[in-house]
């Protein structure tokens, strides 16, 4: 008995929270608010992360000057990589 009631309640806030987010995304269209997150518009170049090779946009990346050049990546922990790995 009590094994349903906490099976319920949990499908109950998946269902709650599914509807929730159905709802403000149409509130969102209506209302002609910019969404939370945009994607990058088509045609924007992308640099590689020289540490784990991932693919990130530039304005928002982590930068590094190293010499002439700027070095982009995906977070502190692969700039602080690179940085050990060059010193």
């Amino acid at each position: 008995m009590m094994f349903r009631l906490v099976l319920f309640l949990i499908l109950a806030v998946f269902v709650a929270r599914a509807v929730w987010r159905i709802y403000d995304s149409f509130l969102e269209g209506l209302g002609g608010r910019p969404p939370r997150s945009r994607p990058p518009q088509r045609g924007v170049q992308m640099a590689r992360d020289p540490v784990c090779g991932t693919f990130v946009i530039p304005d928002h990346a982590v930068a590094l000057l190293d010499g002439p050049t700027r070095v982009f990546f995906c977070s502190k922990a692969c700039r602080d990589k690179y940085r050990a790995r060059t010193a």
